[in-house]
Parts: structure tokens; C-alpha cells; sequence
């Protein structure tokens, strides 16, 4: 017989069996407040048997029969699971293992075989890991919106629809703006706008809406972390494994050079009349403009250049009232038109006579513009004790004239209102580099200190200080290494009978020494009359030229 509502008093085996299985709890529904919130529960750490066996115990055709034992177990599962399932904030680490589908999608050592897209990649990821860096810095509270393009591997296992095609089959050009202050949001965007799957992020905090995008029933699925057990099953591949073997495929130089000399040698034959006219236009523009040296911001194809200097010549000759203000300056054939920090004058490749006929138009003010910037560069170079300030396009990202000013000129106030105690002339002699992608200062091995604008600068004071002798020794030891450097490359021309040996922007002038010293003890007869190109992965570019990685395997 079913005692009447609130007349069991303390829980000592009477009642229904949903109640006995509490006894010992000694939790009397009379007289006790009736629990609404977790905090009015008592401490249940000893008593999680007991209430395993309560749960069991009751069932659904039991809850008419104890109306105050149904609101305590109902607010009790109700507190399990705020306690199982709580939401926490996301970490450093939480990020960098959310974001493991993303960095097996564009990791470069997938893109050995594409030169152009592995070197976005690789500098989308550099911008890409400053940006999270800097959401994660204590007291950030500033952000610079950050557009980044990715090139996106496919598998086999996924049928994306391509809408952005790159020319080649396997992967795809993805471009997205990081706008957002929170770490979450941040990591959120960068996987939704790579079509990856975003369910694992259910668990953490933040105001945004955790479910996958609208694309994601046809997004690239890449399982964050699973046992090898479970590839094994399904037949899936593992991406860590995929990688592992992607880097553990040690080529040799000689056996490449064998499978793809005779290729290189046909591509570079062709490749001579464009290379011939290359030239030739080149050298009439310069002559004609009165122009200082024409360079290209990347590795664009000899027919590519081509097309982009009679583009040029057409211009000077439907407009030569346009181009009578770049006397003696560099022009650089790049992915935006502007000027750029150094003074040099950038033409978009993918712009109009339109829009090169406006910057030239506004050279004046740009040059105005530069004049300011040599004085703010004294005034900053003054406050730091004399240091001097460098802007090279191989130390530093290519900004335009107007993003390098606003960067010193903040840089600038914030000395002016700290006030740094560097003697006047104390530093004279050091150089540094200017940077918005960190938050902690460096010593580059070539001796210049890398500075970045938003760090601490009473520690920046301490570094620069301790670090100056050095600084001074790795000054000294870069003049070293040029001529060193530019020794062992003549003797490689020379020993080969290459038509050209250079290297590419990333590597440095140490790993170029170390490369050349190991070629010219080797016998390389597919060299021969090759343009060699010193980079970080094997490729054969359109136009013939031979790239081989600096730590090449004999």
C-alpha cells in the first residue's frame, strides 16, 4: 500500500523501492527545503553507488507514486549533467587540437609537387599563427582584421564542390577575413570556411553558434583523434600516418635528378626565346623610364612576366605623360598596386592600365608621404639609442607605404609614452626590424633584433641590452657568410656549368652553404647548362628551372 505524499519521514527502507534504494542517505523529504538549484543538493562524492542503484531502481510507471522523490531525482540527473557536461573555455592547446583537421588540409609538406600554393600556404600559416598568438596575449585588446588564402587538400574519401578551381586537381583555393577578438569565434570561422566540421567544438564556451555550417553536409572531414584501431575498420586513412610517410619520403638528389633531368633540360629549351625577350623588354623599359631595376614580388612563369612588361609598355606609350615620375625607382610586379615601405612602386598583376595610371598619378603624395616616414624613422631610431631601422622584402612581409607609416608612427607614441632610458647613440651600430605578428622580441641570426609592436617595452629594453654584444657578433659574422656565400655559389656555376644558381627568399645564408659546400663534392652531370634554384622541396618549374630542398640527401 502506497503511503500518502510527504509521510515517509528520514529514508530508512520504508516506502516504495525507489525510496529504499536510498537508504543510508538519511535525506528526509519532510520539513526539508525543496531542491531547485544545484547548490541546495547535499555532497553526493560518497554516494555515487547509491545513487547508481536509485537510478536503476526507478522507473517510468514509478514516478506517480512519490511526487517529492520525482522533483529530487529529476533535479539530481538535472545536476549530473550540468556537472558531466560543462561547458569550459577554450585554451591554447584546446585550439591547436581543434584546428587539426584544418592543418592536415594545408600543411606545405603536402604541396611539394606546387610550389606556388605550398609558399601561400606557408605564409597564411605564419600570419595565421600571429593572429591566434595575439587573441591569446593577456590584455589584448586591439585586432587588425587578417585576410588569408589557403590552398585545401582533398581525399578521396570526400566529393567537395569546388566553386573557386585552382587549375590543378586535389585541392582548392580557400579565402577568408579573421575579424573576430575571441579565440573560439576565431577558430570557429577558420574551420567553417574550409567546409570542416565543427561538432567537437559542442563543448566550450562562447556566444556563437556551435553547429556546422550550411556546407558542411559536403565538407572535408578529417577526424580529429582516433586509434589506429579505427582506421584499421574502416578502411579510412590516417591523416598523422599520411603525414609521417609525406616526410619520411627522403628522395635523393642524384635518383631525382635522373627521373626529372631530362623533363627540366626539354621545359628549359623551350623556355629560351621567352627568356630572350624577357630581356630584352626589360631592358628597353628600364632604358625608356629611366627606371632603377623591374623585379617581381614571386615566381611567376617567363610568359607571365612577359605579358606583364608589354603591359607595361603599352601603358608607357598610350600615357607617357603617366610615367614621368618614376625615374629612378624600382618597380615591382606584385599582388596589389601601391608603394611599398621601401619606396618601391608595386604594380598588381591583376589590375588594369586603370588602376596603374591612378598610382602613378599619386606619386607625388606618396613621395611626400616618404619624406615624413624618414623623419619618424630618425625619431624612433633616436629613442631606441641609435638603432637602425631595416625594411627588405626579405626580412619582412611586403606592406604598402601607408600600412608601415601608421604601424611606426604607433610604435612611435608608444615609445614617447614610456619614456626608455636608452642613452642617446648607446645602440648605434644595431639594427631592427619592425613587426605586427608578435608579441615577443627576437635576435635574428643575421644580427638584427625583430621588434614587435604591440610587446612590453620595459622588456624589450632588457633583451635589446642583454642581447646587444651578441647582436654585434652576429653583425660582424653576416658579412662573413655573404662572401662566403657568394665563393661557394661562383664555384658551383663554374664546376656544373649552370646558367644560374640563386636561392629562394626563405632560405638563409648558412643552409645555402652548407648546401653548395655538399655539391661540389658530388658528380652531378644532369646540371649541366640547368638553372638550379636552392629551395625546400624538389619541383621542376614550368620554364625548366631545376629546384632542389638546401638539405638535399646524397
Amino acid at each position: 500500500m502506497t503511503s500518502p505524499k510527504g509521510a515517509w519521514g528520514p529514508l530508512n527502507g520504508c516506502g516504495p523501492p525507489a525510496a529504499r534504494a536510498w537508504a543510508g542517505l538519511s535525506v528526509p523529504v519532510r520539513g526539508r527545503k525543496r531542491l531547485g538549484h544545484p547548490s541546495n543538493i547535499p555532497d553526493l562524492g560518497s554516494t555515487w553507488d547509491q545513487l547508481e542503484r536509485f537510478l536503476l531502481i526507478l522507473q517510468a510507471d514509478q514516478w506517480d507514486q512519490c511526487t517529492d522523490m520525482f522533483c529530487f531525482s529529476r533535479t539530481i540527473k538535472r545536476w549530473c549533467l550540468h556537472e558531466v557536461f560543462q561547458m569550459r573555455a577554450l585554451s591554447g592547446a584546446d585550439a591547436v587540437n581543434a584546428l587539426r583537421p584544418f592543418y592536415f588540409a594545408v600543411h606545405p609538406d603536402f604541396f611539394g609537387q606546387h610550389p606556388k600554393e605550398r609558399e601561400i600556404n606557408e605564409n597564411s600559416l605564419k600570419r595565421l599563427n600571429g593572429y591566434l598568438e595575439n587573441l591569446q596575449k593577456p590584455g589584448h585588446r586591439t585586432h587588425i582584421p587578417t585576410l588569408l588564402t589557403f590552398y585545401v587538400r582533398e581525399t578521396d574519401q570526400t566529393s567537395v564542390e569546388v566553386q573557386d578551381t585552382v587549375g590543378s586537381p586535389g585541392f582548392r583555393a580557400v579565402c577568408f577575413t579573421l575579424h573576430t577578438r575571441d579565440l573560439l569565434s576565431a577558430v570557429l570561422d577558420i574551420l567553417k570556411s574550409c567546409s570542416l566540421p565543427t561538432e567537437h567544438m559542442n563543448g566550450f564556451s562562447g556566444n556563437v553558434d556551435p553547429q556546422p555550417h550550411q556546407e558542411a553536409k559536403n565538407a572535408f572531414y578529417r577526424p580529429i583523434k582516433w586509434d589506429k584501431t579505427y582506421y584499421s575498420f574502416t578502411g579510412f586513412k590516417d591523416p598523422e600516418e599520411e603525414l609521417e610517410q609525406a616526410q619520411r619520403m627522403e628522395t635523393t638528389l642524384s635518383s631525382w635528378l635522373d627521373s626529372s633531368g631530362e623533363v627540366a633540360a626539354k621545359k628549359l629549351k623551350n623556355s629560351f626565346p621567352l627568356r630572350d625577350e624577357m630581356k630584352r623588354l626589360k631592358a628597353d623599359l628600364i632604358h625608356h623610364l629611366r627606371l632603377s631595376d623591374i623585379r617581381w614580388q614571386r615566381s611567376w612563369g617567363i610568359a607571365h612576366r612577359c605579358s606583364q612588361l608589354h603591359s607595361l609598355s603599352r601603358l608607357s606609350q598610350q600615357s607617357p605623360e603617366t610615367l614621368l615620375n618614376v625615374k629612378g625607382r624600382t618597380v615591382i610586379f606584385s599582388d596589389c598596386s601601391a608603394m611599398s615601405a621601401a619606396g618601391h612602386i608595386m604594380l598588381g598583376t591583376m589590375d588594369v592600365h586603370h588602376h596603374w595610371t591612378k598610382l602613378f598619378e599619386r606619386l607625388p603624395s606618396y613621395y611626400s608621404l616618404q619624406r615624413k616616414l624618414v623623419l619618424l624613422e630618425d625619431r624612433v631610431s633616436h629613442l631606441l639609442g641609435g638603432m637602425q631601422l631595416l625594411h627588405t622584402e626579405e626580412l619582412q612581409p611586403l606592406l604598402s607605404l601607408e600600412e608601415y607609416y601608421a604601424l611606426l608612427d604607433a610604435f612611435c607614441n608608444k615609445l614617447l609614452s614610456s619614456r626608455l632610458p636608452f642613452h642617446p647613440r648607446s645602440l648605434h651600430g644595431l639594427q631592427m626590424v619592425l613587426q605586427n605578428d608578435r608579441h615577443s622580441p627576437q635576435l635574428h641570426e643575421l644580427g638584427h633584433f625583430i621588434v614587435p609592436t604591440n610587446c612590453d617595452l620595459v622588456s624589450l629594453q632588457w633583451f635589446i641590452l642583454t642581447k646587444a654584444r651578441q647582436a654585434k657578433e652576429n653583425l660582424k659574422r653576416k658579412d662573413e657568410l655573404k662572401v662566403m656565400e657568394r665563393e661557394l655559389n661562383n664555384s658551383c656555376i663554374e664546376k656544373f656549368s649552370l646558367r644560374r644558381l640563386h636561392k629562394e627568399t626563405g632560405v638563409s645564408n648558412t643552409q645555402m652553404i652548407d648546401c653548395c659546400t655538399r655539391l661540389l663534392k658530388e658528380s652531378l652531370p644532369h646540371l649541366q647548362g640547368m638553372h638550379l634554384c636552392v629551395s625546400r622541396f624538389y619541383s621542376v618549374l614550368q620554364d625548366g628551372d631545376l629546384c632542389i630542398p638546401w638539405n638535399w640527401k646524397s
